[in-house]
């Protein structure tokens, strides 16, 4: 986590056999662990135990997805949380690497929300704290 980050973190938390996820006031950033393979019921641990918990249903909030490990997931459980939650104003990917970027750039067609790459966190954070309107 860059430096700039911590003194605004809310809470980390590390859910066995998924990942690590960091949840801000309105943006959560999740790590998800080398070689899993996201599915739907995975998807829905994280929103029933971690985003409804921050964010509900009307909290504005932005998922920021910081892909430092490989792992790969179904593109259409995107459909899903969109229905799930309908507060979610932006999805950045944070990549460090072509492949990577090839694969958000596909993403980008399972998504309604604005979704940006990013190659930097530190970016990615600057971009979320600037689609969330303010107070």
């Amino acid at each position: 986590m860059p430096n700039s980050l911590k003194n605004e973190l809310i809470k980390k938390h590390t859910i066995a056999n998924i990942g690590t996820f960091y949840c801000y006031d309105h943006f959560m950033i999740s790590e998800i662990n080398e070689g899993v393979i996201v599915d739907l019921k995975m998807t829905l641990e994280v929103t029933n135990t971690l985003t409804k918990k921050y964010y509900g249903r009307k909290k504005p909030f932005v998922y920021i997805t910081n892909r430092v490990n490989s792992y790969s997931m179904d593109p259409t459980i995107h459909f899903e949380t969109a229905k799930m939650l309908p507060n979610t104003l932006g999805y950045a990917i944070v990549t460090y690497d072509k492949t990577n970027t090839d694969v958000a750039n596909l993403e980008k067609a399972f998504l309604k929300i604005p979704i940006q790459i990013f190659h930097s966190l530190d970016q990615a954070v600057q971009w979320a704290e600037s689609i969330i309107p303010k107070d």
